[in-house]
């Protein structure tokens, strides 16, 4: 089986994404940090776009890079064992589309942690909880996404939720008040070692720097 590293970022939730999906696989792999802010001129020729995550696969001159996580995630899925999508297409299709929903998400996350009064804060906020409110309604019994097995989306959730264990030590902005099931998901991921394990002990700290470093609305929150 070829080497498999992993180019990542501290923070990058996307490179989360592969990390739990080849934690849950059981497959060993490597895994490199550089600094986005100093992009190492190795880096900058093998990634296309100047973005992580990368999968690096083989070594030396047989190595081949891939970008981007969607395609990294379906690649995993079609070359290692235990597979996290449905085999059902229909109802993989489904997942794949609440992965995209997922990616949205991350995108309202930005423009949150962005806003740069404290009205546009709150109004990024209820634009937040209404996507939760969307994934509220999509939610069966758990305690998984699709009910007893762990599957892509859940890998794409988890990272998200991590986002709100340190924006609740900033302030209660009530993104998942009266959205029961979504918060005992978020709970249910919370404890999950493939979840848990996907960033370094100090994760929470290096987002508090980084947040506090914006220049934002949330910023000037952090005490």
């Amino acid at each position: 089986m070829a080497t498999l590293t992993l180019v990542s970022h501290h923070l990058c939730p996307y490179v989360q994404r592969a990390a739990i999906s080849l934690a849950e696989k059981h497959v060993d792999f490597e895994r490199i940090y550089v600094d986005l802010s100093n992009k190492p001129e190795w880096f900058k020729e093998l990634s296309p776009l100047g973005k992580v995550p990368l999968l690096r696969v083989g070594k030396g001159q047989n190595e081949a890079v891939i970008f981007e996580s969607a395609v990294i995630l379906e690649f995993l899925e079609e070359t290692q064992p235990n597979a996290l999508h449905p085999h059902d297409p229909l109802e993989r299709a489904r997942h794949r589309s609440w992965i995209e929903f997922g990616s949205s998400i991350l995108n309202r996350i930005a423009a949150f942690y962005n806003a740069k009064t404290n009205e546009v804060l709150e109004a990024e906020a209820r634009l937040l909880a209404d996507r939760f409110t969307r994934v509220e309604n999509e939610l069966g019994e758990g305690p998984w996404f699709s009910g007893d097995r762990f599957s892509l989306v859940d890998a794409v959730y988890g990272p998200i939720f991590r986002y709100f264990d340190v924006f609740d030590r900033i302030g209660d902005f009530r993104i998942f008040q009266d959205r029961p099931k979504t918060a005992t998901w978020r709970r249910t991921l919370s404890t999950r070692a493939s979840i848990t394990q996907a960033v370094a002990p100090d994760y929470a700290s290096r987002l508090l720097a980084f947040l506090r470093n914006r220049g934002s609305a949330l910023s000037a929150r952090i005490s």
